[in-house]
């Protein structure tokens, strides 16, 4: 294949226009790792409720511990206790929870941010610089072979251009005026920007 025309003009545009391709791909990425840590900013809250949880639920653990000793009452004082670091436990899910929820819309998010951008590049940028890359390479592959490199010529260039010829070009490409086969077959490398 190939990807770029021997010509100044074309493999400048077809340059650029690569350039500006690939600086999509890194804007979109840009943005969605910026949109990532801004979603994950917003996880404050749930580590929040895990740091309070995790504090009760130590608080409680200690007193029912140390309540374990109060004669008479201490094992009912330390279950009911033992309450208290379960709701603190139960806070320690919630944030552990609400975390979760955060880092995956984060993530998905800025999946989407890159996948949806790139596809549509994908779909609409590399098709055409296929399509003209298999061209070239194929018109360049008929260098050494001026009849079909004119015969091509004749059924793919614009009537303006096959009009600037003095007379019928098909006619002089049948009786095989060499002049005009040549003429052919260089407007028809040129139209895909190979040299000839």
């Amino acid at each position: 294949m190939k990807w770029y025309a021997d010509r100044p003009v074309r493999f400048t545009r077809q340059l650029i226009a690569d350039l500006l391709a690939v600086g999509w791909v890194g804007l979109w990425i840009w943005v969605a790792t910026t949109v990532h840590d801004w979603v994950l900013e917003l996880r404050a809250p749930g580590d929040g409720l895990v740091s309070a949880g995790g504090s009760i639920r130590d608080a409680f653990t200690n007193a029912a511990g140390k309540a374990r000793g109060v004669p008479f009452v201490g094992e009912d004082l330390a279950g009911a206790l033992g309450n208290g670091s379960k709701a603190g436990e139960t806070l320690t899910n919630a944030g552990n929870a609400q975390i979760g929820v955060v880092q995956d819309s984060a993530f998905w998010l800025a999946a989407a941010l890159v996948v949806v951008p790139v596809l549509f590049l994908l779909i609409t940028w590399l098709p055409i610089r296929l399509r003209y890359a298999r061209k070239a390479a194929n018109t360049a592959s008929l260098r050494g072979m001026p009849d079909l490199l004119a015969l091509r010529a004749l059924t793919s260039l614009s009537p303006r251009e096959l009009g600037k010829f003095d007379g019928d070009p098909a006619v002089a490409w049948r009786t095989g005026d060499t002049d005009v086969i040549d003429e052919l077959a260089r407007r028809q490398l040129a139209s895909v920007g190979v040299r000839a």
